[in-house]
């Protein structure tokens, strides 16, 4: 991972002509709505042709997919897991998160937890989840740089995510101030205090920038608008820059996607900024998705 970047990058702050073209080239995307990423897959992940080169072409554009395929109701979960394996590898998703709540596929069900580990953290609960990118706690060399998400089952109501491309947000930030994209460059912009894994394991601090660009020359996320499990760096840039993104992320902004998965619905992408609203389960409607992490980003 790299914090500063080559001279030919859009984001070198010195290189304002690459810049400005390839910012031009990215907002002339907007507006766009949800079904602007929406590909309906009909058939097999592993079946090539125009269904792919469309998943293809808005992974490109905007860093992430939305596809529908018709449910599965046979052998679940197994059967959805497979399939969501099969299609994220296809896009180059290979090594895959182990982290502690995940399955030994390395695939975590995300849906209410009744007791046990999962129980303590958000994602297994109702409960709303904040704007973040996924794994923003892991250590350099395990960054989470794709996912996939795949609904078996939405909730009764709510469950809806939000989701924004992280370059449309170093955009924003850095037109209203290149200081901004310096300060959320630092290595030292944003710490995440240890963590009780329970078992007597404790995951160490972890600090970190926002923005950093990864060996092929990507962009690359980590960031959480939750604040008791965050510290930022103590000068005037760097809270201004929190400030301004989070005023980016909390307006009505045109750069935001909305989407509510139904069952299966599902995403591929970049790691983007993304939420989720809280949501109320019924008898017949329990909330189910699928979600795998990887190191790997989705190959062009």
């Amino acid at each position: 991972m790299m914090i500063f970047k080559p001279k030919n990058s859009p984001y070198n702050l010195d290189n304002k002509g690459v810049y400005s073209a390839w910012r031009e080239q990215k907002l002339a995307l907007y507006p766009a709505t949800a079904e602007d990423l929406l590909v309906t897959l009909s058939g097999d992940p592993n079946t090539a042709g125009d269904e792919y080169a469309a998943m293809q072409e808005r992974l490109a554009d905007f860093n992430m997919v939305v596809y529908a395929h018709s449910p599965i109701e046979a052998d679940e979960p197994m059967a959805s897991k497979k399939f969501l394996n099969t299609l994220i590898r296809r896009f180059g998703l290979l090594r895959l998160d182990a982290h502690q709540c995940a399955d030994d596929d390395s695939i975590s069900l995300l849906s209410v937890a009744e007791g046990g580990e999962r129980k303590r953290y958000i994602p297994y609960s109702n409960r709303a989840i904040s704007w973040h990118t996924d794994g923003y706690y892991n250590t350099p060399d395990h960054q989470i740089r794709g996912m996939g998400l795949h609904c078996i089952h939405p909730a009764a109501d709510g469950g809806d995510n939000q989701l924004m491309d992280p370059e449309i947000a170093y955009i924003l930030l850095r037109d209203e101030n290149p200081d901004f994209i310096r300060a959320l460059m630092h290595p030292d912009a944003m710490l995440i205090p240890e963590n009780d894994l329970g078992d007597g394991e404790i995951r160490p601090p972890q600090g970190g920038p926002v923005f950093s660009i990864a060996d092929d020359g990507s962009l690359h996320m980590r960031y959480t608008a939750r604040t008791r499990s965050i510290e930022w760096r103590d000068d005037a840039t760097t809270r201004g820059a929190v400030d301004f993104l989070t005023g980016i992320l909390s307006d009505d902004s045109p750069y935001v996607f909305h989407h509510r998965m139904s069952a299966g619905e599902g995403v591929v992408c970049n790691n983007v900024l993304h939420n989720r609203t809280s949501f109320v389960d019924d008898d017949e409607n329990k909330r189910l998705v699928l979600r795998a992490r990887s190191y790997d980003r989705c190959v062009k």
